[in-house]
């Protein structure tokens, strides 16, 4: 396998086929934006100028025209049996694509920056080891729980004096942050053995570094951890997991759980589809007698008496069954360090007080918010915090999006964040409402009560949301025609433009019922039960 430049004719003379379905536009990752020297014409939205062979190079509108800062599109050349190595090829009309590698292309998720961060400052962030070498600087591989990232420095602040990466967040020059390393996706040219990057993945090199480093540690930085499927006969495997498939996991293994996330981003709902007749504690309102139990003095027999707490009352009467149960002991991080420690030792010992075990079916799992989101937060001791396996719940528009249909969520709450997603969680102030999934279900009810009163809005998400959702829709418009797409337009859609195009057919599906369902339905039938729902509410 060696990094190749593509040339001029494989672009724009005789394009190799994937370009005839996906254009020569080469996306941005996060890497190549904090890396470039960007002169004001290096990006274009999401696009970016990149390298090709012979001397030349692409624009950010995908034409063959000279340009002075460029990013690196990488290209490799496989030889005979490497094809082995690739992973997850999926086939989308006349494109097919591979995972070959791994690269830090995206900014570490929202919910877990300031906790890396933390750890980072504090020096508990734990090294695996590995570098990778970027724009002639060697960087770090960190592990944060199973995510590996590198921390990164931007390198220019761009033509606003910041850059903007692809979850909007912008970052000044100077400022460094977290990217995730996460599989290549590369577009593949089987008959030719080829395999074509479909993001530039870094900058801050001219051609001659660029081509010295793929050619010497570009491939060994790419694939320093073995991406070939694991054989069948192995005596171990890697499934894939959602978040209630792990929290799941760990129950059946009688493993403590905590669960990590947002205000709102629900996770003591998640715990309750695992276990409906999950025992809530929440630990705001508790103190140690109230989990350790009473001391009372019997003056019958001159003696104290230590009763039982309610709760374990509780749910010895709720293990009755035989099944397992789960002991949730909700907000930890903001309960107080008194109690903390009590909750250590029930979790270490199963024993409460010292005297009472717990059921054998029970199983416990803890949540807790980030102590940026609430001034009575306190971080779990480390000796506590090592009791736990620790799973960080985050809640998007795509996986919320399901869940909201299956709760009855108001159709405008849906079609708003299906065109909205940023609006989804917005930051808390303290001085007015913000939104979050939690809150969105909020306006939900209140717009179900009211028969869609939208001034009622404000005191949930705050003014600039709810003004943000009375334009929408003031501004929404019967469309006299959706267009036409190819399934293969719509197989390379996103999820959240996919759920835009179901959107948009909701103001058609009055004129034109069966054109507008026919295109949800080809969308798939996650969106199409998306439609129906929305626009059976819509017409009650």
């Amino acid at each position: 396998m060696k990094s190749i430049f593509l040339s001029p004719e494989q672009l724009f003379d005789k394009p190799l086929p994937m370009f005839t379905s996906v254009g020569t536009e080469a996306r941005a990752s996060d890497l190549a934006v904090l890396t470039a020297p960007d002169d004001g014409f290096l990006l274009e939205g999401d696009s970016i100028n990149y390298y090709i062979g012979e001397d030349a190079s692409v624009d950010r509108f995908g034409r063959l025209t000279p340009c002075k800062v460029c990013a690196v599109r990488p290209v490799l050349l496989l030889e005979e049996g490497e094809e082995n190595l690739l992973r997850r090829r999926k086939e989308e009309g006349n494109v097919v694509t591979v995972e070959f590698g791994f690269w830090p292309t995206v900014i570490l998720d929202s919910s877990l920056r300031e906790m890396a961060e933390r750890e980072f400052l504090r020096g508990s962030l734990r090294q695996t080891g590995q570098t990778i070498h970027v724009a002639g600087k060697p960087l770090t591989v960190w592990q944060f729980g199973a995510k590996r990232m590198v921390r990164v420095e931007a390198e220019a602040g761009g033509i606003n004096g910041f850059v903007q990466l692809s979850d909007q967040t912008a970052v000044t020059e100077g400022e460094s942050v977290f990217l995730e390393l996460r599989p290549v996706r590369w577009l593949y040219d089987a008959s030719r053995r080829l395999l074509v990057s479909g993001l530039a993945l870094f900058a801050g090199l001219d051609r001659k570094e660029a081509a010295a480093y793929l050619n010497s540690d570009f491939l060994k930085e790419l694939s320093w951890q073995d991406s070939a499927e694991i054989p069948e006969n192995a005596p171990f495997r890697l499934q894939q997991h959602d978040e209630l498939s792990l929290i799941r996991a760990y129950v059946q293994a009688d493993i403590p759980l905590f669960l990590h996330g947002l205000a709102g981003d629900g996770k003591s709902d998640r715990v309750r589809q695992v276990d409906p007749d999950v025992l809530d504690i929440e630990l705001v309102n508790e103190n140690p007698e109230t989990i350790n139990g009473r001391a009372v003095y019997n003056e019958a027999k001159d003696e104290i008496v230590d009763i039982k707490p309610v709760w374990l009352v509780k749910l010895e009467r709720l293990c009755e069954d035989g099944q397992l149960h789960i002991l949730f002991f909700d907000e930890l991080t903001n309960a107080t360090k008194q109690t903390q420690s009590v909750i250590f030792k029930i979790v270490l010992e199963r024993f409460v007080n010292n005297r009472w075990p717990l059921p054998k079916n029970a199983r416990i799992i803890a949540a807790g918010n980030d102590r940026s989101e609430s001034t009575a937060a306190h971080d779990l001791a480390e000796p506590l915090f090592g009791r736990f396996a620790h799973l960080y719940i985050r809640t998007t528009v795509e996986n919320w999006m399901p869940w909201a249909v299956q709760h009855n969520i108001n159709p405008f709450v849906l079609e708003f964040l299906a065109n909205n997603d940023l609006y989804l969680r917005t930051p808390y102030t303290g001085t007015e409402g913000n939104a979050d999934p939690r809150r969105w279900e909020m306006v939900s009810k209140v717009l179900d009560a009211s028969g869609n009163d939208f001034s009622l809005l404000a005191p949930i998400v705050g003014r600039d949301t709810a003004d943000a959702f009375i334009r929408f829709f003031r501004a929404q418009q019967q469309l006299a025609a959706l267009g036409t797409y190819t399934d293969e337009e719509l197989k390379r859609f996103s999820v959240a433009r996919k759920y835009q195009l179901a959107q948009q057919c909701l103001y058609l599906a009055a004129a034109k019922a069966d054109e507008a369902r026919e295109l949800v339905t080809r969308l798939g039938p996650e969106y199409l039960a998306w439609f129906e729902y929305v626009l059976s509410r819509k017409q009650q």
